[in-house]
């Protein structure tokens, strides 16, 4: 049953993971893999090295920028039956395997290059390790737990929290107390700190950029009450009955914690559960947050067939519908991807009110500015937005440069610095002034009480000239402009809105039935 799913499961996601358009923060990824260095203003770097190893070997193209992420992504389970295996024997490994693989988020992950990707999989290895090394001491296993931590630093900043609860385990279990005297656990931690140069070098050059991003600028640090709905949101990833499930199986991890393994699973699984759970009340609200948790309901999913042996009937039947309800999950999952790769999927998306906007508009958008160049090849191209920049660029391929215009997403997603850096910002554009611009505009990518000021700001930015080439895609669920500008040396005034071409084309598009001016219909170009 299990190699049944997973191999089902895998060629499903090598399809899309071939077709799908790339996620907005995956082509930055990709840019970020074009400039090796030892960090991101986003990120530490692993997430662009994998990337930019890939790609060298396999040439540019989306399953070459994805592969990494989908071979990582598929020795989850595999993981999770290795730990299984250890304290409940063969039955329990493959068992515990299914479970993982049929949980929405483990079964589908891969099919997007992005950093929980391998910061999930450097968790599982970083506790597999520690559950070794607990039972035999020896050096090979400690050092097993230092190299999942340093994987995890090297990934992302949440690394900080398998850290914090691996600390509560050494603090608050007698066997965790028992470690503080043997090398073996010193050795992991100098070993896990190896992954911690990277992120040293990068931000001491940076004067702080990630930490800042990281631990300042996403963050409210103010309670919303709103976050009390987390608990929903992972229910709702886990699929419900296979949520209560995992739940279940927190508890009586926690009830029996006196005992190998669930002492450490019950820290663990619950630090990433419960700890979460506190943080999110404080922390980044705007942002998708139930993917936080997943690495505790991975591993609980690996004590999950040792504690249903010792349950009753009805329970082991409720276990089973809700894991064969999240292999449903799993599959809507999938096929939600699989629609968005193409064009008549998303419209039917569209029409169930689940329209995937973060996948569609840029194979639309970056055709038209290949069409566009073609007329003036020594056009520089700027797009509104470091997304929109990176998606451009992904199509162009790399040795186009794309510049972006200091957007607010460039800030609240942490990406400004790293714009700076590369001088693809408007500093960057200013040096280039009384050029040619091809700008790209993407009306959609802002909500409404953000868009008019923005639109409006963009013709102080660059000097707007001719009318616009307009896209009107998916019934006006996306829509880009294209505009022939001339780079300014430095900004312009700021003028009313209602006087910048740039917000009288967007509003006057937005109530405007796509197709009512230019006659162009669904997924028209009009001039």
């Amino acid at each position: 049953m299990f190699l049944i799913i997973f191999v089902v499961a895998l060629l499903l996601k090598v399809v899309i993971a071939a077709t799908l358009s790339p996620f907005g923060d995956e082509a930055f990824y990709w840019q970020e893999s074009l400039s090796p260095a030892w960090g991101y203003s986003d990120l530490p770097p692993l997430t662009a090295w994998l990337i930019g190893l890939s790609e060298g070997v396999f040439g540019h193209a989306l399953l070459s920028m994805r592969l990494p992420f989908l071979l990582i992504g598929a020795a989850l389970p595999w993981q999770v039956g290795a730990i299984a295996r250890r304290f409940g024997g063969e039955m329990a490994r493959w068992q515990a395997a299914t479970f993982a693989a049929l949980l929405p988020l483990v079964g589908s992950m891969g099919v997007l290059a992005l950093p929980d990707v391998p910061l999930t999989f450097a968790i599982v290895l970083a506790t597999h390790g520690l559950l070794a090394a607990l039972e035999t001491d020896r050096r090979r296993d400690w050092v097993l737990l230092g190299t999942g931590l340093a994987i995890a630093w090297m990934t992302h900043y949440r690394a900080a929290m398998p850290m914090l609860a691996g600390l509560l385990f050494l603090i608050a279990t007698s066997r965790g107390r028992l470690q503080w005297k043997r090398p073996g656990l010193w050795l992991a931690m100098a070993v896990a700190s190896l992954g911690l140069f990277p992120l040293a070098i990068y931000n001491l050059a940076a004067h702080g950029a990630g930490l800042a991003f990281q631990l300042v600028e996403r963050n409210p640090w103010r309670f919303h009450a709103d976050a009390l709905v987390q608990p929903l949101e992972q229910a709702i990833a886990c699929t419900p009955l296979a949520w209560v499930v995992l739940m279940w199986a927190l508890w009586q991890a926690w009830r029996r914690r006196g005992d190998a393994p669930f002492d450490v699973i019950a820290m663990v699984a619950g630090s990433f559960i419960v700890l979460y759970f506190v943080l999110g009340l404080f922390a980044d609200d705007v942002r998708f947050r139930a993917h936080w948790p997943l690495p505790g309901f991975v591993l609980l999913c690996a004590i999950l067939p040792s504690l249903l042996a010792h349950a009753g009937r009805g329970w082991r039947r409720f276990a089973f519908v809700g894991f064969v309800l999240a292999g449903v999950g799993l599959l809507t999952g999938l096929g939600y991807l699989a629609l968005a790769a193409s064009p008549n999927g998303a419209r039917v998306l569209a029409d169930v009110k689940a329209f995937p906007s973060n996948f569609t508009g840029w194979r639309e958008s970056s055709e038209a500015v290949r069409t566009s160049l073609a007329k003036d090849p020594s056009a520089l191209i700027v797009a509104d937005n470091f997304m929109l920049a990176a998606e451009l660029r992904f199509a162009l391929g790399g040795s186009h440069v794309v510049y972006a215009l200091d957007s607010p997403l460039n800030t609240k997603h942490g990406r400004a610095p790293q714009l700076a850096v590369w001088g693809i910002d408007e500093s960057g554009l200013a040096r280039r002034a009384g050029q040619r611009v091809l700008l790209v505009v993407d009306e959609t990518s802002l909500r409404e009480r953000e868009k008019r000021d923005w639109l409006a700001s963009v013709c102080s930015r660059v000097e707007i000239g001719e009318p616009p080439i307009r896209l009107d895609l998916f019934d006006g669920r996306r829509r880009f402009a294209l505009y022939d500008a001339t780079a300014r040396a430095v900004p312009g005034p700021r003028i009313a809105p209602d006087e910048c071409i740039v917000w009288r084309e967007a509003y006057r598009a937005s109530i405007v039935p796509v197709g009512g001016s230019s006659g162009q219909g669904d997924a028209g170009v009009a001039k």
